[in-house]
């Protein structure tokens, strides 16, 4: 028997929300806000440990790697983590702190970061 999944969701301005920050987390595209005169993903990076091959730096050769070494149907791909941006930072302030700790607590155990910041 096939399986059906389906959600919706709403967008909401209440809830911190903007459709073209959420346009561009699913498109992985830089989006500019002219309501909220900024972007919906202000930058984008892969983190390499230095044993890493250097090609993983681009996104899809990495991704495509991590799904091609793993085949079971149970294998587990990737962590998500999602880290909230301090209002007492700056923004600059804010993705150094967080390139910081993801730099100590992964990449220096050797485990590459794809991050994002929205």
């Amino acid at each position: 028997m096939a399986l059906f999944h389906f959600t919706v969701d709403q967008t909401k301005r209440s809830e911190g929300q903007s459709a073209i920050a959420s346009a561009a987390y699913r498109s992985g595209e830089k989006l500019y806000s002219e309501y909220y005169g900024e972007y919906g993903v202000i930058c984008s990076e892969i983190l390499l440990p230095p044993h890493a091959p250097p090609e993983y730096a681009d996104r899809q050769t990495l991704w495509n790697a991590v799904e091609k070494a793993e085949h079971g149907k149970n294998a587990q791909l990737a962590y998500s983590f999602e880290i909230s941006l301090q209002n007492e930072f700056s923004l600059e302030e804010n993705i150094a702190l967080a390139r910081k700790f993801l730099l100590e607590h992964f990449v220096s155990r050797g485990m590459t970061v794809d991050v994002s910041f929205h």
